[in-house]
């Protein structure tokens, strides 16, 4: 196919892989538009949550925050974070056990996400304290 397209808010799947705490919608995949070599999709967290910690294989993810603020806890005890605001970038390693947190009462956080397959790759993954 030789031709851009669009994909519509309102043509988001939520038919992607999951982690207890947030909620993946896919824009792009081999799926919905052909992709070769790329996911993306949107990811919301309600206040005051937190998701199951996992990693997402041998995947590089990229994470642009658009509203809200991320707190990330990583590593194999999530004993690292990061905090991440509105117009910030993260960067997530291969096979990086990695944990996001909204820890605003009030405040949805809001992201566009990539990673570099045509799938969602998603482990959950059983971290004691997550």
């Amino acid at each position: 196919m030789n031709e851009v397209r669009v994909v519509r808010a309102s043509d988001l799947s939520s038919q992607t892989a999951q982690t207890i705490g947030m909620k993946r919608m896919t824009a792009i995949d081999a799926r919905s538009v052909g992709s070769r070599s790329m996911w993306a999709g949107r990811v919301t967290m309600d206040p005051g949550t937190r998701s199951g910690a996992h990693h997402h294989g041998d995947c590089e993810s990229v994470i642009f925050v658009i509203s809200g603020t991320i707190r990330m806890r990583y590593g194999e005890a999530l004993e690292h974070e990061v905090e991440a605001a509105s117009g910030d970038f993260l960067h997530v390693p291969p096979h990086l056990v990695h944990q996001e947190i909204n820890s605003s009462d009030d405040t949805l956080v809001d992201c566009i996400v990539m990673r570099d397959p045509n799938e969602n790759v998603v482990i959950n993954v059983d971290v004691l304290g997550a």
